[in-house]
């Protein structure tokens, strides 16, 4: 213990395991006390640590959190980029080090304008705020990386029934307040009013998330829909090549054709894996094959179109034929899959920034959603639905939600997995249903509490059938968003930020 709480490589290399522990909390392990072991250890870490030593504390923690939580990108730049070991080893640990400065910066500041060593409660509530902040801010900047939050710990946890009233969000905050508060109880002690304070603070989020367990904020709408998930199993280093795009398009043909009958039919992310302009043939055939079975068909495909200064851009996109409408263009890109950042620097240098549809450009912020079989349907391409933010903006619209991805970029790796059960949670967020069209798995239906209802496992061809229902009413987070919490938290950090300028007044008075 006196390790962890002392400058030095040991207490780094501590560090370096509590951030891993984050990993081993969520999907496919899911053990989910770990999260809150994992943030009381870098609490504790940083309790005597000046700013500079709580720099490469914080960054070690966030080292060893997306070292153990992220190995899938050497897999997508080694695998599908072709780079070589050394170069994909190289990229990953950068990526991986570049995303530790996260971690590294909320340390500084924590040890520089925000510990109240003297006022344990204050200390740890501001420590939680200051939790909050750094994965809000990890969401947002160079725009975001919103991966390995705490909160989706609790997907199936004892704080799930938090995840309706304050997001995905107020799981973490609660998850840092119980690490924070349970390690200062015993300095509380013999203060009694703020001991019985910090114990009703600490006990406040589970007795409410256990009275809220099973309560549904939002109500069936209609009746329930059959639905047909294709699910292709095309390798990744076939889906782009010309002399496999008759057999793909055959492919997908094919399983709608011998399909059970359904009232959607939804293909993966660039099922199509040619432009729309040039497939329109294509769709308008299996468009009167969906209309001659009074159902909708929504598929990923490509498309070219104008943007607003009339340049003609690629876009990631999903459309509706037969029973329903509408496009939809993904906004939220992956940097270096889907877009080269500084690309008149770095593409040429190794094939990895050369990949397949990677220069698309960004979707307009004010889309219509999608229309089928009469419902509203939100659409999130891949990487949108790790948004939290973004998706209830869309989801609060939305009668039903749809994620289509393309995850055999992750490989083996755990990638899929953590992207279904942020996907899972996006749903228990929303009170929606949710269907997950993938190439390769996870393909699944998932029901208003977040649970996998059917699926297809991983690497097999197969469609997925089953039902889902239209849903109305909002939650709360999708009347609110993190709005509530961002104000809390603003107030905490600057009571501690005041509170400890105070401090360190009175201190050169009396020393004067």
């Amino acid at each position: 213990m006196r390790w962890i709480t002392q400058p030095g490589w040991p207490g780094n290399l501590l560090a370096m395991a509590a951030g891993a522990l984050t990993t081993l909390a969520l999907a496919p392990y899911d053990l989910w006390p770990l999260a809150i072991i994992s943030i009381a250890l870098l609490y504790l870490g940083l309790r005597e640590l000046n700013p500079r030593q709580a720099l490469l504390r914080g960054w070690s923690y966030g080292f060893g959190l997306f070292l153990s939580g992220t190995s899938w990108v050497y897999v997508s730049i080694h695998d599908y980029g072709a780079a070589s070991p050394p170069l994909a080893a190289a990229l990953t640990l950068g990526f991986v080090g570049g995303l530790g400065l996260l971690f590294a910066l909320s340390s500084w500041l924590w040890a520089r304008w925000l510990r109240r060593s003297d006022a344990p409660l204050a200390d740890a509530l501001a420590f939680a705020a200051l939790w909050l902040a750094q994965e809000a801010f990890r969401s947002w900047f160079l725009t975001g990386f919103p991966w390995l939050y705490a909160g989706y710990s609790q997907l199936h946890g004892p704080l799930a029934a938090l995840a309706p009233v304050g997001g995905m969000w107020l799981i973490s905050l609660s998850l840092a307040l119980t690490a924070t508060l349970a390690l200062n109880l015993p300095r509380l002690r013999p203060h009694k009013w703020q001991w019985l304070s910090a114990q009703a603070l600490l006990l406040a989020p589970w007795i409410a998330a256990l009275a809220l367990h099973g309560h549904s904020w939002t109500q069936a709408k209609g009746t329930p829909l059959k639905v047909a998930v294709m699910q292709g199993n095309v390798e990744q280093n076939l889906k782009w090549d010309p002399a496999q795009l008759q057999a793909q398009l055959e492919l997908y043909r094919d399983l709608t054709l011998n399909s059970q009958p359904a009232d959607l039919i939804v293909w993966p992310e660039t099922a199509v894996p040619v432009l729309k302009e040039f497939a329109e043939g294509y769709l308008q055939f299996m468009g009167r094959v969906a209309q001659e079975r009074q159902a909708a068909l929504i598929t990923g495909v490509p498309i070219r179109q104008p943007n607003e200064l009339g340049e003609k851009r690629y876009y990631n996109g999903i459309t509706v034929v037969g029973d329903g409408e509408g496009t939809y263009l993904k906004q939220k890109l992956v940097p270096f899959g889907e877009y080269v950042p500084l690309q008149e620097v770095l593409r040429g240098l190794i094939a990895f920034f050369d990949l397949p549809m990677s220069d698309f450009a960004r979707g307009p912020a004010d889309q219509q959603l999608l229309q089928a079989k009469g419902l509203q349907i939100a659409p999130f391409i891949c990487y949108e639905v790790v948004y939290p933010e973004f998706a209830a903006g869309l989801a609060a619209q939305s009668d039903l939600l749809l994620t289509i991805s393309n995850d055999t970029w992750f490989g083996t790796s755990l990638g899929p997995l953590q992207h279904l059960q942020m996907a899972q949670m996006r749903a228990l967020e929303a009170g929606r249903w949710m269907i997950r069209a993938t190439n390769n798995g996870v393909t699944a239906l998932i029901d208003p509490q977040g649970r996998i209802t059917t699926q297809i496992p991983q690497f097999q061809q197969a469609v997925l059938y089953g039902e889902v229902q239209a849903m109305q009413g909002l939650t709360p987070y999708l009347i609110w968003r993190g709005w509530p919490l961002a104000g809390l938290c603003a107030l905490l950090l600057g009571w501690a930020v005041v509170s400890r300028r105070r401090e360190a007044r009175s201190i050169a008075m009396q020393a004067a």
